[in-house]
């Protein structure tokens, strides 16, 4: 085939580009799409996974360094003697030892908890960026004390406070998550406008 003299190929006309196949755009939008709805939730993630971390850390070091059932006068650790010890207990119980015996029953309800955040999470108020650090920090303490049950049979506690002859119960950091995100959520609930009645249909 005889090669095409310059003015030929000037008249030669342009390739033109074919059109994507709509399931490719489709794929593409839904990808991005995805992306965005994680981003949208980007504080929620943020705060799950530093305190889940957190949560998980601190009890790996205790273990570490502890024995399991180290608790009292020459097994514990004196942080501030009278007030603050790192002991290493298990509870197979809910806060403050309730309901114990009960971590398989207790795993599924918390199993169920994550689920049912993620299922009502427009009603919860997810979507608005206040909220979200509270349920990071509920769901890391949820998944944290989760993880223990399904590991190690029980929850792992290693904060021993005392305020005179008082001893509270032992906690973990987990547990300050849950507590202080559902605090949090309280307020931030409290502080949102009461919503309008709707106006009547004349």
């Amino acid at each position: 085939m005889p090669a095409q003299t310059p003015s030929e190929r000037e008249q030669a006309p342009a390739r033109r580009e074919v059109p994507a196949d709509s399931s490719d755009i489709a794929e593409i939008v839904n990808h991005k799409s995805y992306i965005v709805n994680i981003w949208a939730y980007r504080r929620l993630w943020l705060f799950a996974v530093a305190f889940f971390i957190l949560d998980q850390v601190t009890k790996a070091m205790i273990t570490a360094r502890l024995a399991f059932g180290s608790y009292g006068p020459g097994a514990q650790i004196e942080i501030f003697p009278g007030f603050l010890n790192l002991v290493h207990v298990g509870n197979t119980g809910a806060a403050w030892s309730m309901f114990s015996g009960q971590s398989i029953w207790l795993a599924l309800l918390a199993l169920g908890t994550l689920v049912a955040i993620f299922i009502w999470r427009h009603s919860l108020g997810l979507q608005q960026a206040a909220a979200q650090p509270a349920f990071g920090l509920l769901c890391s303490g949820i998944l944290g004390n989760l993880v223990d049950r399904l590991v190690h049979g029980h929850v792992i506690d290693f904060l021993d406070f005392h305020f005179g002859a008082y001893t509270y119960p032992t906690f973990n950091v987990a547990d300050s998550a849950i507590c202080v995100g559902v605090f949090w959520y309280i307020l931030w609930s409290l502080r949102q406008p009461a919503e309008r009645p709707e106006e009547s249909i004349k």
